[in-house]
């Protein structure tokens, strides 16, 4: 994301001044005190974003949004805590605390840092002068905080990956498929992004690819298996390893990562619910360590193993074709695009052990034609057992007429008896 000058950051534009929001003033929102002509006096008590603590200023007119944004996951931090707790995580101790503060409370929003400002852990930054933007800003707040993953995998910037039709032919925003209650929150508290049902249904835009009624074969054999995303992403996408934490000399917290890879696997569901049945779902290793707080004390995540390090995941550079679609052999038997023991690290081993693949599905000892579908009742397979193909050159169906037509030549003195009569 490119920087803002220094004036960008700050500047406060005279359509702001004459903006309904402005009724409340800068004292009301951010502090300070009135009527001095010392400018360390009136920025005494002066707060950079006044949303931190509190979302009074907003919640004034709108009320219902005020309600329900305490169970946004974009503010509560609640994914980021329940998954450390689900490591065995105790926040009870205060060393998990220290690195918790120092490093994993920066990635959470609040009204301003969508709505008027760059997010603070961007580096902020006024959007437009102050304005209060009713949409937020795609590239600006959205892409800001997603742009590692999300955004160079939606429009393509990762190299020989395409990115998603979605963008590169219908120009779709974020807002387009990710409803509000996903920014502002419903009133649940979930304890992820991936807690309760799919946000984002393919079917509510594409119903003729419902299982069981679409004219594709491999939608309907794979009703309830396999995940759109699994055959519909072009290509790798971006995995991240080893998140390490520390203080430097200087007091300042920071952290140090391995570099990120593109991979692409498919593993088994590990959020396994009613609302996500699919045995096979893409997954994407995330940065977490056993000892990813070791600078702080021994043992900070004893039940690491309790949760896998290759997460479910949903990437964003969607297409129609793809690599692994191209037939049934292209996946099927296909180790490469399996997450098999041989790629996790050894220590992470436990951890992944009902993600793992253990045993792939078996690929198909022939190679179909679009005729032979046509002919042939392929019934719910996926797995299924390689199937013995038709003998080559022989036309089913002249044998079958000539069967017919024999059968009726065979007739005809019957039928003639029985006129006879």
């Amino acid at each position: 994301m490119p920087p803002l000058e220094a004036w960008e950051k700050v500047l406060v534009g005279g359509e702001f001044l004459a903006d309904i929001h402005n009724i409340q003033n800068c004292i009301s929102c951010h502090g300070g005190v009135a009527e001095v002509d010392d400018m360390e006096v009136a920025h005494e008590g002066v707060v950079r974003d006044p949303l931190e603590d509190s979302e009074r200023a907003c919640s004034v007119c709108h009320t219902e949004t005020a309600d329900v944004v305490a169970t946004s996951l974009h503010q509560n931090l609640t994914g980021m805590r329940e998954g450390l707790i689900a490591r065995g995580a105790d926040f009870t101790d205060p060393h998990m605390q220290e690195a918790w503060d120092n490093h994993c409370t920066d990635c959470h929003t609040t009204c301003g840092q969508c709505h008027i400002s760059r997010p603070t852990a961007m580096g902020g930054g006024l959007l437009k002068e102050h304005e209060v933007k009713k949409i937020a800003s795609m590239k600006d707040t959205c892409m800001a905080c997603h742009g590692a993953r999300v955004s160079n995998e939606y429009l393509g910037n990762n190299e020989g990956v395409e990115g998603s039709v979605h963008w590169l032919e219908g120009g779709m925003s974020c807002f387009e498929c990710h409803d509000v209650s996903e920014y502002h929150g419903d009133g649940t508290e979930h304890a992820s992004r991936y807690d309760g049902a799919p946000g984002v249904n393919c079917l509510d835009c594409h119903p003729e690819a419902e299982p069981g009624q679409s004219e594709i074969l491999e939608h309907n054999i794979h009703d309830g298996k396999v995940a759109c995303e699994v055959c519909h992403v072009s290509g790798p996408y971006k995995s991240c390893y080893n998140c390490h934490t520390a203080v430097d000399d200087q007091g300042l917290p920071y952290f140090k990562t391995d570099d990120s890879q593109l991979t692409f696997r498919i593993g088994h569901n590990p959020n396994k619910s009613e609302d996500r049945p699919w045995e096979y779902v893409l997954v994407r290793h995330a940065p977490v360590a056993k000892d990813t707080f070791a600078f702080y004390g021994d043992d900070l995540l004893p039940g690491f193993d309790d949760m896998p390090t290759w997460k479910y995941a949903t990437p964003h550079n969607i297409q129609r074709v793809t690599p692994q679609n191209e037939s049934c052999n292209s996946c099927h038997g296909n180790e490469d695009i399996f997450l098999t023991a041989d790629d996790v690290a050894a220590e992470e081993l436990a951890a992944n052990a009902d993600v793992i693949v253990k045993s792939v599905p078996p690929a198909f000892d022939w190679v179909h034609s679009e005729e032979e579908d046509a002919e042939f009742a392929w019934g719910e397979y996926a797995p299924i057992e390689p199937i013995t193909p038709p003998s080559p050159g022989v036309n089913w169906i002249g044998l079958l007429g000539i069967g017919v037509s024999i059968a009726g030549v065979a007739a005809v003195p019957l039928v003639l008896r029985r006129k006879g009569h």
